[in-house]
């Protein structure tokens, strides 16, 4: 079976089909799933989710682009869907400068996402960290906020393997998708080949970054065995293998039971 630790059925592209979906994720081979919050709203729908589904869990947090709903009331309120008992992380949270140019904007993103760090720490949960086009800063925080007290994975890891080192010496895990398979990954294929086996979870950040052959496509979490397969032909491993270790790892990494 095929943990899948980052995904969005929550998202209105999965608005025709998703009881469908889901109903059927178990017999694809999807065993567990953890909904991914990117903003209040689909916190709240994440854990309606978790609610409905017993594979399924989730994650609290805002995405550093909608940092700007944030604000001490609406943290407390974030703060308190923490302790749902089927929320195993603060999450996503980081930076993303790709889209976000305004340096008070990002100084909005930096101390959100240390306030969520430390919300994580509070609530004793892992994280989910979001980063796109802002390494030094992501990593700088990271160090100074303490990251290897509070654990977790970065999502859709997309930086060197230098980086990829930094966060393995905090004990981090590395989220591995459908970017895997692209013929442009290089970089990220160097990561797999580098990384041990024990610190690779397997996402889909569902309904996005479709890996091949369905690139274009929306995404899905029985899209995994794609990733699954690529992770096995870097790692010269079978892909059972791939399952069952990254099974385990996501669910140390989510502090679950078997």
């Amino acid at each position: 079976m095929i943990f899948e630790t980052h995904a969005h059925y929550d998202d209105k592209m999965f608005n025709e089909d998703r009881e469908s979906l889901l109903d059927g994720m178990q017999e694809a081979g999807i065993g567990r799933i953890v909904n991914i919050g990117a903003d209040l709203a689909s916190t709240a729908s994440s854990i309606a989710l978790a609610d409905q589904y017993p594979f399924v869990y989730a994650a609290a947090g805002v995405h550093p682009s909608d940092a700007g709903q944030l604000n001490e009331q609406t943290f407390q309120w974030l703060g308190e869907q923490a302790e749902h008992e089927k929320v195993v992380a603060i999450g996503e949270i980081g930076l993303d400068y790709y889209w976000e140019k305004d340096p008070k904007a990002r100084a909005n993103q930096q101390y959100w996402f240390r306030r969520q760090m430390n919300l994580a720490r509070e609530k004793k949960l892992p994280i989910v960290i979001h980063s796109r086009d802002a390494a030094k800063d992501t990593l700088d925080i990271a160090k100074e906020e303490k990251l290897s007290e509070i654990g977790g994975v970065v999502h859709c890891f997309s930086y060197s393997v230098e980086m990829a080192r930094e966060y393995l010496n905090m004990g981090m895990y590395l989220g591995i998708g459908g970017v895997l398979t692209y013929k442009n990954a290089r970089v990220l294929k160097e990561v797999v080949d580098y990384a041990p086996m024990d610190r690779l979870v397997l996402e889909t950040d569902s309904p996005y970054l479709t890996p091949v052959p369905n690139r274009g496509k929306r995404n899905s979490s029985q899209n995994l065995p794609y990733v699954v397969m690529a992770i096995a032909e870097i790692k010269g491993i079978t892909t059972k293998e791939v399952e069952d270790i990254t099974w385990e790892n996501a669910v140390k990494m989510y502090r679950m039971s078997l």
